[in-house]
């Protein structure tokens, strides 16, 4: 049993080098490369944390499919998959969670207080992480239109962010969507407008679109996410 276990580890490992491999070439053809020349990340003075924020959490599910998929627990896996490659290559990395639970202050009371302190207790956490860049991660929806689908990359007015979310997105186009879309500014998003430091969100998919629910509830397309999002972030830090 150990033996096995042990193969099983070392397959998964490789699986993953694999697709690290796979996706970073993408990288090298000079997109998201040429966008982090002008970026301004990692001055805190002991180089640049990756912060990893898994939106929503405990009583607070996020957007919900019509199939009773939560969109909480698809940014976890995404996030945790994004950990374990910054483990595999060392890249300084934090999460704001690791389990489905709401950040909130034990004094609020209402489900409107906890999602604003949530919300209020992620931005300080980002904040207090020197030469932190926040990744936060979660899924879109629109009822509206069930026909549309992909990911899209939202940014902060902080230097370097827009840069960061353009370099994601082209990866993002390149390697999941099967129609581009554009990056664009997070105005109106709390997390965003309250983060001082280089932050981006990213929107992995619409859980309103029955296919792609499909898709982002199963662990290769949230690995696919995961070495996406993760190897044109790394390449953008210094």
């Amino acid at each position: 049993m150990f033996l096995t276990f042990k193969k099983w580890t070392a397959f998964y490992l490789l699986t993953l080098l694999l697709l690290f491999a796979g996706f970073a070439a993408i990288l090298w053809q000079g997109r998201a490369i040429n966008a982090s020349k002008n970026l301004t990340l990692g001055e805190g003075g002991g180089g640049t944390v990756l912060v990893v924020d898994p939106g929503h959490g405990g009583i607070d599910g996020g957007a919900v499919a019509a199939d009773g998929t939560v969109e909480a627990q698809i940014n976890l896996a995404v996030a945790l998959q994004m950990e374990e490659l910054a483990r595999l290559v060392g890249v300084d990395m934090e999460m704001t969670r690791r389990e489905d639970v709401s950040l909130h202050d034990s004094d609020a009371g209402t489900v409107r207080q906890k999602k604003a302190s949530d919300l209020k207790n992620r931005a300080a956490l980002a904040n207090g992480v020197p030469g932190g860049v926040l990744v936060s991660i979660h899924q879109n929806s629109l009822p509206q239109v069930p026909s549309v689908s992909g990911a899209q990359v939202f940014y902060n007015t902080v230097a370097g962010s827009q840069e960061l979310a353009e370099a994601v997105q082209a990866v993002l186009n390149e390697t999941l969507n099967a129609r581009p879309k554009e990056a664009k500014a997070g105005s109106g998003v709390y997390l965003l407008e309250h983060s001082q430091i280089p932050s981006i969100l990213v929107e992995c998919g619409f859980l309103s679109n029955p296919q792609e629910t499909a898709l982002l509830c199963t662990p290769e397309y949230q690995r696919k996410l995961a070495v996406s999002v993760f190897s044109s972030v790394r390449a953008c830090l210094r």
